[in-house]
C-alpha cells in the first residue's frame, strides 16, 4: 500500500535546489485537521527557524474530506520549507507516513502528529540524541493527556509488544520519534506497524533510545485512533514476531504446528485402538474416529502450507536479489594498516 501511495509524489527541487543537503525533514501525517493544522505548522516553522538547521516540513493529506490541503497550501506559498502530498483517499497513517519519508530528503527524518499535542521543541532534544550516534529516537509521553481508559489500554498494550518484541519501550505509540535516514528509506510497511520501526531497527542491529516528551490536551479537533486500534496492535504483534523468528523459516512454525495436531490425531488413534482391543469397548461410539481425522488433516495441511511458505519465501529473495541478512560492515587487512 506505500507503494501504491507514493508513485506521484510531486518533485522537492525547491528544496534540492538550495545548494545544501536538508539535514532535518518534518514528516506529518494529517486526516481533517483544519481547526488546528495553522497553529501546528506555524509553531513547528518558529521552532525550526529558531533551530537553525536545514529543514523541510513535508505534509501528508490522507483523503482529509474539510479544509486541511487548503490551509497548508498558505503555508506553502510563503514558505518553501512546506510542501504537501495529497492521497486519493485515507489510506491509514502507515502508509501516509511511508508515503512522507518517500518524498523527504532529509539526512534524519522526524515524524510527529498533527494534532497539536506534541511539543515542536522537543525535536531538539530528540536531535541531540542522533547526534550521539543513535539511529531511532522514540518520544515517550510519560505524563500523558488522554482518557484514563486510553492511558490504561495503552500501557497495557506497550507492555504486551515489548515482552513480545524483546525491545523495551514504554510508548511505541508516540508517532513523535527521529529516524537517520538508512533507518526507514527501505522500509516497506502496511496495516498500523509504522509504531514497530524502534523494534526492525533494533532487530537489526539499530541503536534505540526513548526519551520522554511533553504531551498536551487537544484544543480542538477530535481524535482518529478508536479503541478497536488496541486489537488490531496486538494483532500486528503477531505479525512481526513470525515475521522476525520465521520469515527465513516458515516450515519451522508451520511444520511445528502441523506435526503437534498429527501427533495429537495418532494418539487420539492409538487410544481408540486400546480401547476396542484391550477395554472391549467399541470406539465407533465415541467421537475418537472423527477427531483422529480431523487433526492428522489439519496437521498434513499446515505442513504443506509451511512447504509452499517455503517456496514462496525462496522466490521473494532471489526474484528481487535479496539476500536475508544485513551486512553492517567489511573488515579487512588494509582497515589496520
Amino acid at each position: 500500500m506505500a507503494d501504491e501511495v507514493s508513485k506521484n509524489l510531486v518533485d522537492r527541487t525547491d528544496v534540492e535546489n538550495r545548494g545544501d543537503d536538508v539535514e532535518v525533514s518534518v514528516v506529518i501525517p494529517l486526516f481533517n485537521e483544519e481547526q488546528v493544522i495553522d497553529e501546528v505548522l506555524g509553531e513547528l516553522l518558529r521552532f525550526l527557524t529558531e533551530y537553525g538547521r536545514l529543514s523541510e516540513v513535508v505534509c501528508v493529506d490522507d483523503g482529509s474530506t474539510d479544509a486541511t490541503v487548503e490551509r497548508v497550501g498558505r503555508f506553502i506559498a510563503e514558505d518553501p520549507r512546506v510542501c504537501c502530498i495529497r492521497l486519493s483517499r485515507n489510506y491509514g497513517q502507515t502508509a501516509a507516513l511511508m508515503a512522507g519519508v518517500a518524498q523527504s530528503s532529509g539526512k534524519v527524518i522526524v515524524t510527529m502528529d498533527g494534532d497539536g499535542q506534541y511539543d515542536p521543541s522537543d525535536i531538539g532534544i530528540l536531535m541531540e540524541k542522533i547526534d550521539e550516534g543513535f539511529d531511532v529516537v522514540s518520544g515517550w509521553r510519560r505524563k500523558r493527556n488522554d482518557s484514563l481508559p486510553r492511558v490504561l489500554l495503552s500501557r497495557i498494550a506497550n507492555g504486551i509488544a515489548s515482552r513480545v518484541a524483546g525491545v523495551r519501550l514504554h510508548d511505541f505509540g508516540c508517532t513523535l520519534k527521529a529516524y537517520r535516514r538508512d533507518v526507514v528509506a527501505e522500509l516497506r510497511l502496511y496495516g498500523e506497524l509504522h509504531r514497530f520501526v524502534p523494534i526492525f531497527s533494533s532487530w537489526h542491529g539499530g541503536k534505540v533510545v526513548e526519551l520522554a516528551v511533553n504531551h498536551r490536551r487537544r484544543s480542538a479537533g477530535q481524535s482518529k485512533y478508536g479503541y478497536g486500534r488496541i486489537f488490531r496492535v496486538l494483532l500486528d504483534l503477531i505479525l512481526i514476531r513470525y515475521l522476525h523468528m520465521y520469515m527465513h523459516r516458515p516450515i519451522h512454525v508451520f511444520g511445528g504446528i502441523g506435526l503437534l495436531f498429527m501427533l495429537g490425531g495418532f494418539g487420539c488413534g492409538c487410544y481408540a485402538v486400546w480401547l476396542k482391543f484391550v477395554e472391549g469397548i467399541s470406539f465407533i461410539l465415541t467421537p475418537l474416529p472423527l477427531l483422529t481425522v480431523t487433526l492428522i488433516g489439519i496437521g498434513t495441511t499446515s505442513v504443506m502450507a509451511g512447504l509452499l511458505a517455503e517456496v514462496v519465501v525462496r522466490t521473494y529473495y532471489e526474484s528481487q536479489g535479496r539476500r536475508p541478512f544485513i551486512v553492517k560492515e567489511v573488515l579487512t587487512f588494509e582497515a589496520f594498516e
